[in-house]
């Protein structure tokens, strides 16, 4: 049984500084792009392009004020991503249990066949 991933969603997550940008608007809540370019080793025009494609797999969601953008996590989406992390890990769990009864039983031969 093979978990179902939103390979998008993933590759937004994969990157550190989006990772990054998630852990504070979860710390702080609502930010826009200026306040969180004050917090991230890259400019804000970096942010702004990673606030994009977080707001493409919906992670997050903005509203307008004023001049900026507030945005912050959508919960759900979030949650979605989780299940899944989750799910693949309890795949690769199932793997390498597998794969250690193979090595094992390898093993047992081995030692098997030394003692013939």
């Amino acid at each position: 049984m093979s978990a179902v991933v939103d390979d998008d969603l993933w590759s937004a997550i994969g990157d550190p500084i989006r990772r990054t940008m998630i852990d504070l608007l979860l710390a702080d809540g609502p930010g826009t792009a200026t306040s969180l370019s004050r917090r991230l080793p890259v400019t804000r025009q970096a942010v702004s392009k990673h606030l994009a494609v977080l707001d493409r797999v919906g992670l997050i969601h903005a509203e307008p004020a004023g001049r900026e953008r507030h945005y912050q996590v959508d919960e759900a989406q979030l949650a979605r991503a989780v299940a899944q992390l989750s799910a693949v890990g309890s795949t690769w769990d199932s793997r390498l249990r597998r794969i250690k009864r193979i090595a094992e039983a390898i093993e047992r031969t081995r030692t098997n066949d030394e003692g013939d």
